[in-house]
């Protein structure tokens, strides 16, 4: 069982808030979008991209009820893989994975066609990271800076890794200095978006949660300035996710954050 809320602010400074989330406990599934681009077309992109995914993940939802219900009355599967992942399919992970991805890379595209349609919105774009939890198994697909952390036994993990220059400079070159990276004038500049292109490469992990296992999603408005050890902190206090969610927002801000902070928190039981 899953039981997940997700907080929101726009912070002290932006006049709007271009963060967007979503909590859907009865498909297990959580994602939290940071946009990005002027005259809000960061907020459109991320509603388009929170949107499309919820769709997909529900229509998909929907369609795997109704094989269930076909292979029963014994009637053939008439619907072609290739119409349910236009964008290939991926046997090393699961069809939860799958469905993520190709939802992600949808979104890339509407946000893409609505650009084109407006002037205003071009080159917008989105960080994602979206999970969904299906039995004991936790399902990630994300791009940009936007996370996702574990915490597993009072131990915190990031699950996923983010799309900045300074991440893959320290994954070209592990050996690199971190500190001196981090205060590079780009540390944080984006390397992938959703919407920069027409295929967006979507980043997928997947593991196993035990009983008690909570998970965290977090917009860098919340994790630029909270670190993993004041994270942890926060997640055991106690409380319920509702409460726990609006507590990292609002440490973030108290913080000094100036930014749009998001958070959703989830609780995994058995």
């Amino acid at each position: 069982m899953l039981r997940a809320a997700g907080f929101s602010d726009r912070g002290p400074i932006r006049p709007n808030n271009e963060d967007c989330f979503a909590v859907d406990e009865r498909l297990g599934l959580c994602l939290v979008a940071d946009g990005l681009g002027g005259h809000n077309a960061g907020e459109i992109a991320a509603r388009i991209a929170v949107d499309a995914v919820v769709d997909f993940v529900r229509d998909r939802s929907a369609d795997a009820s109704r094989s269930v219900q076909r292979k029963r009355s014994i009637q053939p599967e008439r619907e072609p893989s290739g119409e349910r992942f236009p964008f290939g399919y991926d046997d090393a992970f699961s069809p939860d994975a799958n469905v993520l991805r190709t939802a992600i890379q949808l979104a890339s595209l509407q946000i893409l066609e609505a650009a084109v349609m407006t002037h205003a919105y071009a080159g917008m774009g989105t960080t994602i990271v979206a999970a969904r939890v299906d039995g004991d198994r936790l399902t990630v697909a994300h791009v940009g800076d936007s996370r996702l952390y574990v915490l597993d036994r009072g131990d915190l993990r990031q699950i996923t890794n983010d799309d900045s220059w300074a991440a893959a400079m320290l994954a070209k070159d592990p050996a690199a200095d971190r500190l001196l990276l981090m205060n590079h004038p780009f540390a944080n500049a984006l390397t992938s978006v959703v919407g920069a292109s027409a295929r967006t490469e979507v980043h997928l992990v997947e593991e196993r949660l035990t009983d008690g296992d909570m998970v965290l999603l977090t917009t860098d408005g919340v994790h630029g300035v909270i670190d993993q050890r004041r994270l942890r902190e926060l997640l055991t206090e106690g409380g319920d996710p509702a409460a726990i969610a609006a507590d990292v927002v609002r440490t973030a801000i108290a913080r000094g954050g100036d930014d749009n902070c998001t958070a959703i928190v989830a609780r995994y039981t058995v």
